[in-house]
């Protein structure tokens, strides 16, 4: 079954999966003229290699243990964090443990 994308005024969970985070995948959660979010999820040892996107984009770790790199840094976000990039920078996520993270693009 897909996941419908949450219509305008709904009320649309964020919060930790827990027990459900190992059988859940990566979904787009809205998908409006200038806004995208998604819910990522990646287990622990997986990662998502170096890209960019052409829209301003926070990452906020909602449970779990992630690396992020961008800008010659390596930041470790567990959750609650989050962190803000320009548009265009390259990065990359690894999670420690088995995490899911909030991803919203500016388009």
């Amino acid at each position: 079954m897909a996941l419908q994308h949450s219509p305008s005024g709904a009320i649309t969970s964020v919060r930790p999966l827990g027990v459900d985070l190992l059988g859940t995948l990566t979904h787009t959660i809205l998908k409006a003229k200038q806004l995208e979010l998604i819910r990522i999820v990646l287990l622990a040892g997986k990662e998502m290699r170096e890209h960019k996107v052409s829209g301003e984009i926070t990452v906020q770790c909602i449970e779990g243990f992630v690396e992020f790199r961008a800008l010659e840094k390596t930041l470790l976000l567990k959750a609650g964090d989050l962190v803000h990039l320009e548009s265009n920078e390259v990065h990359a996520l690894k999670a420690i443990e088995s995490s899911s993270i909030l991803l919203t693009i500016r388009l």
